[in-house]
């Protein structure tokens, strides 16, 4: 595949994109305490998109009022005041001519931090791996959650919904995208081990995936014609090398339900986006997504420094290629790219002790 297809123009149903650069989701507790965007953030998004970047997903953004909330000082979307400071952002974005879509995220029992409640909330009252992020602020372990009622439940998916109608016609975002990765709520009633329940909710690898589906059909229906995507993952923040049991027969069963459902695309996240997904297997989740949710647009994820990287990312069947730390690195990665400019190596330090933007990264 030629370095140009990179830079050709690509459609997601109602937005057409600049090229096929993406800067993935990337959390970075910058806004105030009660949840509201900052200038900071405007300075801070508005460098990828005058960085050539055709498409910027937001960081998780909270939906509601509830138990969705994960971090301090992560921006939320659960009120019109909330809604009204990302219009700044978005604007900023579209000055360079770049599109941006509003990632919401509802932490569930990965919740570090909440200003409406004292208490976390999953599928079930298990307790998550690992520890809490330090550098979101975490400390210890995770506490052991509420396991969700269906009243619960209902909130949480009509949560998404507010939360998406405020994204699009308050705050001006392009298009939503559904967090159903890396052990958040929707993940982890995806997820065998943090999922124990028999309803509905629970059960094999197919319905566990019905809350995603519910929120998806939920944020559709006040969508209009902006697109409405789905990120998932097999890794999680807790758990990195997490692995579906289920292998190709899993994906087949997830991607071809997300295509059915209507997903405007489907964002796939591994630690390397290139590599096989499973053991003894030779195919990427790029490349099963791409088998398995036919027609649907695919954004893929993992570990993408170089031009070469993007590269084969898109031999595996991507039609976006999302970069992370690289984009830190280089907020100007794609117009560094075309000028074959040298790239900046991305050094980790740039999120300690605390992961919210610096002065440094906005000079």
């Amino acid at each position: 595949m030629s370095a140009e297809t990179i830079f050709t123009s690509f459609d997601i149903k109602s937005v057409e994109l600049a090229n096929r650069l993406a800067v993935a989701p990337m959390t970075r507790v910058s806004a105030t305490e009660n949840g509201l965007a900052t200038q900071r953030m405007v300075a801070y998004y508005r460098r990828f998109a005058k960085g050539g970047f055709g498409l910027l997903m937001s960081e998780g953004i909270y939906p509601d009022r509830l138990y969705s909330q994960g971090y301090a000082y992560q921006p939320g979307i659960s009120d019109d005041e909330q809604a009204q400071a990302w219009k700044p952002v978005v604007s900023a974005v579209h000055e360079h001519g770049a599109k941006i879509f509003a990632q919401l995220m509802h932490a569930g029992a990965l919740s570090q931090a909440n200003i409406f409640k004292d208490k976390t909330l999953g599928p079930s009252a298990e307790l998550p791996k690992g520890e809490q992020m330090g550098f979101y602020r975490g400390v210890g372990q995770y506490p052991i959650p509420l396991e969700a009622t269906e009243e619960d439940i209902a909130d949480a998916i009509a949560g998404f919904g507010q939360a998406a109608r405020r994204a699009l016609t308050i705050s001006g975002f392009d298009g939503i995208e559904i967090h159903g990765a890396n052990g958040y709520l929707l993940d982890q009633f995806f997820t065998e081990y943090t999922n124990k329940r028999a309803d509905r909710w629970g059960g094999d690898i197919r319905q566990r995936l019905n809350l995603t589906l519910a929120v998806l059909k939920e944020v559709k229906s006040v969508s209009g014609e902006k697109p409405v995507g789905v990120r998932i993952s097999q890794g999680k923040v807790n758990d990195f090398t997490h692995k579906w049991t289920e292998k190709e027969a899993g994906a087949e069963a997830v991607f071809g339900a997300l295509a059915d459902a209507g997903a405007a695309y489907i964002h796939v996240t591994e630690f390397e986006a290139w590599k096989p997904a499973f053991e003894g297997g030779d195919d990427s989740l790029v490349k099963l997504a791409r088998r398995y949710a036919k027609g649907v647009p695919i954004i893929a994820n993992g570990s993408v420094t170089q031009l070469a990287d993007a590269q084969k990312v898109m031999e595996e069947g991507a039609d976006i290629v999302a970069l992370g730390k690289a984009a830190l690195a280089n907020p100007d990665w794609p117009n560094k790219v075309k000028g074959r400019a040298g790239l900046t190596q991305f050094d980790f330090s740039l999120l300690q002790p605390i992961a919210h933007v610096k002065d440094e990264e906005l000079a």
